[in-house]
């Protein structure tokens, strides 16, 4: 099945716009921006959607859960029930620490890895998702806590990183969305960051 829905994890509020863990949702922003797609907020979802129109008779949803990131799971599983969508249909695009920042992957099975919005949508929508990973590690200094590192903003450096790739990030999750979750792997997992 192709993908039908599109959802950023990050959590809402000022405080969180820059953190690693808001990561998702400044990739999906990016591909609205692109693609010229508005967000509208809708309170029965607890989300922020934006309708793409792809081609004729064929529509697309990004979708932005404003619940916190541990609860991402309801607003997916919600969204996937009302369109109708088993979880091959979604897509979660959202912060992985086991890469470094510029770097992104593609996967579709396996376990949350220890991110509580992808365990959270493994509870309220089952497995078999794809997933873009977007780097953010390594995490420094080691000795912190990985939920202080997740929710502490990038450094200068790390932003301009983010910055230059971000095309090419969008380009990847395009690749994904249009062509596949294999031909994504085989192109993106093993290319290093531009």
């Amino acid at each position: 099945m192709s993908i039908s829905l599109v959802v950023g994890l990050g959590n809402p509020g000022r405080g969180y716009a820059l953190s690693r863990h808001n990561l998702g949702w400044v990739v999906l922003d990016a591909l609205a921006r692109k693609h010229r797609l508005a967000w509208e907020r809708s309170p029965a979802f607890a989300a922020e959607i934006a309708r793409w129109n792809v081609a004729p008779g064929r529509t697309r949803w990004l979708a932005k859960p404003l619940t916190f990131m541990n609860e991402s799971g309801r607003a997916v599983g919600a969204l996937a029930r009302y369109y109708q969508l088993p979880p091959s249909g979604v897509a979660l695009v959202y912060d992985e620490i086991n890469l470094e920042v510029g770097r992104r992957k593609v996967s579709v099975t396996g376990s949350a890895g220890g991110h509580n919005g992808v365990a959270s949508v493994l509870e309220h929508l089952g497995d078999g998702f794809a997933r873009y990973r977007l780097g953010i590690g390594p995490k420094q200094p080691p000795e912190m806590d990985l939920k202080d590192f997740v929710l502490t903003q990038f450094s200068s450096e790390q932003l301009t990183i983010i910055e230059q790739n971000l095309e090419l990030t969008v380009q990847g999750l395009e690749l994904l969305l249009d062509r596949g979750a294999d031909q994504a792997m085989n192109e993106l997992n093993r290319k290093d960051p531009s």
